[in-house]
């Protein structure tokens, strides 16, 4: 699947499926394409999973954290898009379809995987930002997420 603007994350791209990418980190390159498409096209959140699983080639992957991920970030993307709000410098309907999706997926994974670590989360996302995104998307990314992290993880915040 070939999304316009984010490069082939699935089938065929071996640049993007390097060995070293953990089958965690791959979960959240395929979240985030799920997410850009479902943007993009306003598509079935069911029919975009399936047709992920479905793809050739996509290396390994935690299939079940794919899945969470995608499936809660569509299902709470308003809630979501309203704790991002007032950290971003412009509109949600103004970011990137990339930024748009790597913030909703860290939104989401800040605030309902609290056994991952707030840093890592962070880090994901700027990493998957500079995979996918333009120059500097993973630095505004980098900043939206430091300062939605002590809202939703204060204590993890503040301890470390």
């Amino acid at each position: 699947m070939s999304n316009p603007g984010m490069g082939n994350l699935a089938a065929g791209n071996e640049a993007r499926k390097a060995p070293n990418k953990s089958p965690r980190h791959r979960a959240r390159e395929l979240a985030l394409q799920g997410i850009y498409q479902w943007r993009v096209t306003s598509g079935d959140e069911a029919q975009i999973e399936k047709q992920i699983h479905a793809e050739k080639n996509l290396g390994r992957y935690d299939k079940e954290l794919f899945s969470t991920l995608l499936r809660g970030a569509l299902k709470q993307h308003a809630a979501l898009e309203a704790m991002l709000a007032p950290y971003l410098d412009r509109p949600i309907g103004e970011l990137s379809y990339v930024e748009f999706a790597v913030l909703l997926l860290g939104a989401f994974e800040l605030s309902q995987h609290l056994e991952v670590p707030y840093k890592v989360v962070i880090n994901e996302a700027v990493e998957l930002a500079k995979t996918f995104g333009g120059i500097d998307g993973h630095k505004y990314v980098n900043g939206v997420l430091d300062k939605l992290a002590p809202q939703v993880r204060a204590a993890e915040v503040n301890a470390g």
